[in-house]
């Protein structure tokens, strides 16, 4: 590929998806608590409208079971047949379902890379820093890219605190860089907009993804082609964070804004 965003920065290609080269991917969480509820989720997903399915393991019962953990992506990236996955165990801490120690969520996040079930894994990069450069480094080892991230719903930082923190997660070597925050006015998201276009236009060298969360920030949802996000998150029945917006209404107004920048 050789398609660039903005700064030079190449896309990040998984099953042909290219996440930061034209229109924003759209990423559909499963939240399902056992392999039935997920599978049924796969069966009504819209495929139209979903680049990436995120299998967000926070919610599964069976958590603290790693081969079941295992056994269970194995069988959802069967039945995706070729849809890039991405695994997270979203914690607590982060505004997931997962109460899990610092060692726990690296070992789970190992097996899952060193499994072969999951094409990109997310890590929470506030986790201790020896946890997440050891499912960095196993990640890697095995073919998997990382997206790390970090989410704030306590409100938004600053936007040089905002930069600041998507520069610390090129730094520990993930192959994307995220951050949600939670605004509570508009010109909370302007602060993470205008924090994002000077991240991509400045500083970043991988893709990036970046929004506001709740209903003040669905419109960051929607311009991340314009200011440099990489990708989206929507939804397929039930949302997994604030201000997730059905996938087919997405991808309608991806596809509009597109083409008007595309000229």
């Amino acid at each position: 590929m050789t398609e660039k965003v903005s700064g030079g920065v190449k896309p990040v290609v998984v099953r042909g998806v290219a996440i930061g080269g034209g229109m924003p991917k759209i990423v559909v969480p499963l939240t399902g608590a056992s392999a039935a509820e997920l599978r049924a989720q796969v069966g009504a997903l819209p495929r139209a409208c979903v680049d990436i399915v995120e299998w967000r393991a926070d919610f599964f019962r069976a958590l603290a079971d790693t081969a079941s953990v295992v056994a269970c992506g194995r069988a959802l990236a069967d039945q995706l047949a070729g849809t890039p996955v991405l695994f997270t165990c979203r914690t607590a801490a982060e505004g997931g379902q997962a109460a899990i120690g610092d060692e726990a969520y690296g070992d789970l996040n190992v097996a899952v890379a060193q499994s072969g079930t999951a094409d990109l894994i997310d890590v929470e990069y506030e986790r201790r820093a020896a946890v997440v450069g050891r499912v960095i480094g196993a990640a890697h080892a095995s073919g998997v890219r990382v997206i790390a991230s970090n989410h704030d719903f306590a409100g938004t930082p600053a936007r040089d605190e905002i930069v600041a923190r998507l520069v610390a997660m090129q730094w520990l070597g993930a192959d994307i860089c995220k951050i949600a925050t939670m605004p509570h006015s508009p010109a909370d998201v302007l602060t993470l907009l205008g924090a994002t276009r000077v991240m991509a236009g400045e500083h970043a060298d991988r893709p990036l993804i970046t929004m506001a969360m709740g209903a003040l920030g669905v419109v960051s949802r929607m311009s991340g082609e314009t200011f440099g996000s990489a990708a989206t998150f929507g939804m397929a029945g039930t949302p997994s964070a604030p201000g997730q917006i059905p996938a087919e209404d997405l991808r309608a107004v991806l596809t509009v804004l597109h083409r008007a920048l595309s000229g």
